[in-house]
């Protein structure tokens, strides 16, 4: 943490060097991160809301108060960006759009794949290992917050107990009542729109041509 503090005051400082260290540490594990957040985002996508993040960073960097690890800081800033990006992109409707790329693709570009963080295990890993994440993801923004913050933080940052309080202000424990109550009320959501979106039954078929 002393090392970090010390960064982050070189930045503000103005120091060129400082800034290079830092995006090189944090600029793609926070791609992959947005990555996990929505995975109908194409690279260009997560590209664009990666710089708005960075962007953001650059120009608040003064309002980090390091009771979080700066990674944790970065990435609430990544849920907000990408939260904003998708809500938008709802909201206009888009037409035909981009297809989405999958997370175990090679980039074209540079044959690179993705090192994605093993999903951690918990009460809702049947929940995330889900073969549609789309309405996961669409059960997430359907919860709102604070629900969606936390999980988020959890599941897809990966993020301990102590590093999701230090970051939403909050004693460990609650974190722990708070997060199993939300888990909870995803799953009743995320139920209801596997049940719209599953085809009928052979039986449910039969009986509506009755």
């Amino acid at each position: 943490m002393a090392e970090e503090a010390q960064l982050v005051q070189r930045c503000l400082q103005g120091d060129a060097q400082a800034w290079e260290e830092l995006f090189a540490r944090h600029y793609d594990p926070t791609c992959r991160f947005i990555f996990q957040l929505s995975h109908d985002l194409t690279r260009e996508d997560v590209e664009e809301i990666c710089q708005e993040v960075f962007l953001s960073v650059v120009r608040h960097l003064a309002d980090f108060n390091g009771r979080s690890q700066l990674q944790t800081w970065i990435f609430r800033i990544a849920v907000n960006k990408t939260r904003d990006f998708v809500d938008k992109r709802l909201t206009a409707k888009r037409g035909g759009g981009q297809a989405p790329v999958s997370l175990s693709e090679a980039d074209p570009e540079t044959g690179l794949t993705l090192d994605l963080p093993a999903p951690a295990p918990g009460p809702d890993a049947s929940l995330m290992a889900a073969e549609d994440a789309t309405l996961v993801v669409e059960a997430l923004r359907q919860l709102g917050d604070p629900c969606r913050e936390i999980i988020e933080l959890r599941y897809f940052a990966d993020l301990r107990y102590e590093e999701i309080a230090a970051a939403l202000h909050l004693n460990p424990k609650t974190v722990s009542s708070r997060l199993s109550k939300c888990l909870d009320k995803l799953a009743a959501v995320a139920r209801k729109l596997f049940q719209q979106h599953s085809p009928p039954s052979p039986v449910q078929s039969t009986e509506r041509h009755r």
